[in-house]
């Protein structure tokens, strides 16, 4: 069974998945949802990019009661980047029928707004731990008639000191739920969560490690004083379009993400000490191509939603072998090449010991090689620039009301447009660097809907 029409869902939803481009199911896929339809619980592990978001999405949105405005589907992410990805990704999904409703409950919102929205119910909600529990505690999330709860990503909310908030939330539900559980690794504080909220879940595992062939990864022997001046040196030999440069803590991040811009890199930092809607901004800036490299801490990890990533770096090895397979498995996606390179101090050699042992390979540190770099050369700077406009879904403006407004007489082509994101009150657009004055001048002078909006370009 490969196909999604093997599958005995509704002729609306595989007309949606065929429209989507989803024809064949990936192995978590074929392997997990048969079961999930039959209403098992599942205790799934695959690697990030595996298609487990489809897999529990089909079968959450599958055995809903479309009747029944109740709040049927609870999924737990680590991380509010993650669970905007799996929010989107759920929209899509659910196109196949009107009136279905996704709500996203995290941190760095006021609450009161998400407890006004639920007070209009919902099918689904998406959400991090800490806000679905407090909200539960407030008694402004009911989850009486909820029939299934996933866990998207567990052992990362094990690393994040989670588990405990999850039992909390559990105490919540009813008994007689289905319990879906996806995760890169099972240590043993999965298993033995699992055990205390599973009810003789299937277990199901696809290959967790990252074949050798599709991800090239290699380790660089460096020293504290020239770390910078190392990743400077990769980024200008590899002239990568898009990497993340992963840190240890924000301290890191945000030392190295300065030193970057300061060589006169385009580039992006995210971090914890960044408010929500700065972060969000950094999320689309670096994913819709306006920025190439995105300094980071493991906050971004997961939940970045990057298609074609060429590369990462590990300005730091991280202190789990676990986080460093997250971390390249952010590149060589979807069966493109991806590289990685890590920075290797000698004293912490034993940290890629831990690597080699985990994934049975026999890398060694090498030295970096620079003689045939020309220091002169500039860095590949951003195809796109990013635009915005302080209108956005709750002012009913639309992606089309942007590009059209974009693409009106005098405007730009529309080709020259790239990703649109529509938050509450803003939209950003990316468009081709060539015409960003146009383009800037079009939105900032020109009336969308009869009214005129102020745009900000974000370069």
């Amino acid at each position: 069974m490969n196909k999604f029409t093997e599958l005995p869902l509704s002729n609306a939803m595989l007309s949606n998945l065929d429209s989507l481009k989803y024809n064949s199911m990936t192995p978590i896929q074929k392997e997990s949802i048969p079961y999930i339809l039959k209403g098992r619980d599942v205790l799934a592990q695959g690697k990030t990019g595996s298609g487990k978001t489809a897999a529990f999405g089909i079968g959450l949105l599958h055995n809903l009661d479309f009747s029944k405005y109740r709040i049927q589907g609870l999924v737990l992410c680590p991380t509010r980047e993650l669970a905007e990805q799996v929010t989107n990704e759920l929209r899509r999904l659910a196109k196949f029928r009107h009136n279905i409703k996704l709500l996203k409950i995290t941190g760095g919102m006021p609450i009161y707004k998400q407890e006004h929205s639920l007070s209009h119910e919902a099918h689904i909600i998406v959400g991090t731990p800490g806000r679905v529990q407090k909200l539960l505690d407030r008694g402004s999330l009911n989850l009486d008639d909820l029939m299934m709860v996933v866990l998207d990503e567990a052992d990362r909310m094990l690393d994040m000191g989670f588990i405990d908030q999850i039992k909390d939330i559990f105490d919540f539900t009813p008994s007689t739920i289905q319990t879906l559980c996806f995760s890169a690794t099972f240590p043993k504080g999965i298993k033995d969560l699992s055990q205390g909220i599973l009810q003789n879940p299937k277990e199901i595992t696809v290959e967790s490690n990252h074949d050798q062939k599709v991800i090239h990864q290699t380790f660089f022997s460096t020293q504290g004083e020239n770390k910078t001046d190392l990743v400077i040196d990769i980024l200008r030999k590899e002239q990568l379009e898009s990497v993340i440069v992963f840190c240890n803590t924000k301290d890191s991040c945000r030392r190295v993400g300065a030193e970057l811009k300061k060589s006169g890199l385009h580039s992006l930092a995210l971090h914890g000490d960044l408010e929500q809607k700065e972060r969000t901004e950094v999320l689309i800036r670096f994913s819709n191509g306006s920025s190439r490299v995105l300094v980071a801490t493991d906050v971004a990890a997961r939940g970045l939603d990057i298609k074609e990533l060429a590369g990462v770096i590990n300005y730091e090895l991280p202190f789990e072998t676990e986080t460093y397979i997250h971390r390249i498995g952010r590149t060589g996606r979807a069966g493109l090449e991806g590289l990685s390179f890590s920075l290797v101090n000698p004293k912490e050699s034993f940290r890629l010991d831990d690597i080699n042992k985990y994934l049975k390979t026999d890398y060694e540190v090498d030295n970096f090689v620079n003689t045939d770099i020309d220091k002169k050369k500039k860095f590949l700077e951003p195809d796109m620039v990013t635009l915005s406009i302080n209108g956005g879904r709750r002012n009913k403006v639309s992606p089309g009301d942007l590009l059209g407004a974009l693409t009106s007489e005098g405007g730009i082509k529309g080709d020259d447009v790239g990703k649109i994101d529509r938050l509450d009150y803003i939209t950003f657009v990316a468009v081709k660097r060539d015409v960003a004055t146009i383009g800037f001048d079009k939105l900032d002078n020109g009336e969308i809907k009869g009214r005129y909006f102020r745009a900000i370009s974000h370069d």
